[in-house]
């Protein structure tokens, strides 16, 4: 891959707001659905069944094409792959807006899920071409990381503000020119990152995309089929079969889409498995955090979202402010490590949270423990797992990366769902209710100590990875 043409040092924190915007919206339109599926329902006449799947469809597209989307951000260049992922991204969203029925629906969240499998590996490779091997590099992270949170508490108000004062179209439209805006300023902002040689890989992007497809489908599926149903173990062997398949095309292709020696490189399988296993606590703390506050203490969507802004500032100003100063101090291991042991902690005080409890008492210190953790340990295995790919493997590590985010978040919710239900046996009485979620929450610390025991075992030394493009003591600060 040639060197980049950077943009002109004046329009490179514009270029680090398209990059976070990024961010932001994906996990937006993962968030935004949620108030609106009501009206959905009523509207476009989903069974309680297949509404699960205004969700699942993105989740499902985004997850699959994630590494096909990283190979291409290699080969074509990340700035044209950026932006055709934010048209694809719109077309999916007017697509899902405009749907009148629920076959339509379903495929413009997939169009939308496709679009941002595109823009998310392209925009941490476009990440470390504004700012790889500058001292900037840590905060340019932190401002990516802290957009998640914020898109995701974002998504919870725009979405009940625009079902409620304008119709449920609107919370698909909304991305519409916001992506405008973003490939309006793409070409002056972000720097023209010219592709590489090489061919994409037809059987491995077949095999890996559909693989992974049916690895997720199964996986979020399986809470509401049974794990043990015909649909799920189809899906889930499937899954496995084509993955095998995916592995057997990449050992033997002269080209492939993900080449295996990248995990030879020491830091970033541990990196990667630090990201997975952050999903697999994080986002279920978020989902059943959501659900005690509203089935529980009785707050309504706008009060749920407003309780959730203390975690959404923490994490910004941890990660801004409090992580790329540790890392530079401490290094990208021990800040992980105590990053997931915060989090194991916060995780563990909210399970002792009570039905009758509080939100100042029960959850408010626990939640800001727990976003601590989650600030401090995200920030450095993101920059750990792309500093440790060659320059020309950007892209495919930021797909792989953002894989494994995806893929923890979707099998740690759906394990935690199963063994919450278990404990709840099918109760919605308060009790029975916080029962399930407390058994969820720890659940989740348990992931979270596994990730500290894992990263400090596997991190051992601060030592170069053979043919890392990027000097990990730059991105420690």
């Amino acid at each position: 891959m040639s060197a980049p043409t950077a943009a002109p040092a004046g329009r490179r924190w514009l270029g680090l707001a398209l990059i976070a915007a990024a961010q932001f919206v994906v996990i937006m339109d993962t968030s935004i659905i949620g108030v609106a599926l009501p009206d959905m329902q009523a509207e476009l006449g989903f069974t309680p069944e297949s509404l699960s799947w205004v969700f699942n469809a993105y989740v499902v597209a985004f997850g699959g094409l994630l590494l096909l989307g990283g190979r291409l951000s290699d080969l074509l260049g990340a700035r044209k792959v950026f932006t055709s992922g934010w048209l694809i991204l719109a077309a999916g969203s007017v697509l899902a807006g405009a749907a009148g029925n629920i076959g339509v629906e379903i495929a413009g969240r997939a169009v939308q899920g496709a679009g941002a499998a595109l823009i998310a590996p392209a925009a941490l490779s476009l990440l470390m071409a504004l700012f790889g091997g500058t001292s900037e590099l840590p905060r340019a992270f932190a401002v990516y990381g802290a957009a998640a949170p914020i898109g995701g508490t974002a998504g919870v108000f725009l979405g009940g503000v625009l079902t409620e004062w304008a119709s449920w179209p609107w919370v698909f439209y909304i991305t519409v020119p916001i992506a405008a805006l973003v490939v309006l300023l793409t070409p002056s902002a972000l720097p023209a990152v010219a592709g590489g040689r090489g061919s994409v890989d037809v059987g491995g992007a077949t095999t890996g995309t559909v693989g992974l497809a049916a690895l997720v489908y199964g996986v979020v599926r399986a809470p509401e089929a049974g794990w043990t149903a015909t649909e799920t173990l189809i899906a889930l062997g499937t899954g496995v079969v084509l993955l095998a398949a995916f592995f057997v095309i990449q050992a033997r292709s002269r080209q492939p889409l993900l080449r295996l020696a990248i995990f030879r490189t020491p830091l970033l399988g541990a990196a990667n498995l630090a990201q997975l296993l952050l999903g697999a606590a994080w986002v279920p703390m978020w989902f059943f955090l959501n659900l005690y506050l509203q089935q529980v203490l009785g707050a309504g969507a706008f009060a749920a979202g407003a309780a959730l802004l203390p975690i959404t500032v923490l994490i910004v100003l941890g990660m801004t402010l409090v992580a790329p100063r540790l890392l530079a101090r401490f290094g990208a291991r021990a800040l992980i490590v105590a990053g997931f042991g915060f989090l194991a902690a916060g995780l563990a005080w909210l399970a002792f949270a009570r039905p009758d409890g509080t939100y100042v008492v029960d959850v408010l210190p626990a939640s800001l423990v727990a976003a601590f953790g989650m600030a401090l340990a995200f920030v450095p295995s993101l920059g750990t797992a792309i500093g440790a790919a060659r320059p020309e493997e950007t892209g495919v590590a930021s797909g792989l990366v953002n894989t494994s985010y995806q893929i923890g978040s979707a099998v740690g919710l759906a394990a935690l769902t199963v063994l919450s239900s278990t404990i709840a046996a099918g109760a919605v009485d308060p009790e029975a209710l916080t029962g399930g979620y407390s058994a969820a929450f720890i659940g989740a610390a348990v992931v979270a100590v596994f990730g500290g025991v894992i990263t400090l075992a596997a991190l051992r030394t601060r030592q170069r990875a053979e043919a890392t493009a990027v000097d990990l003591d730059t991105v420690a600060g």
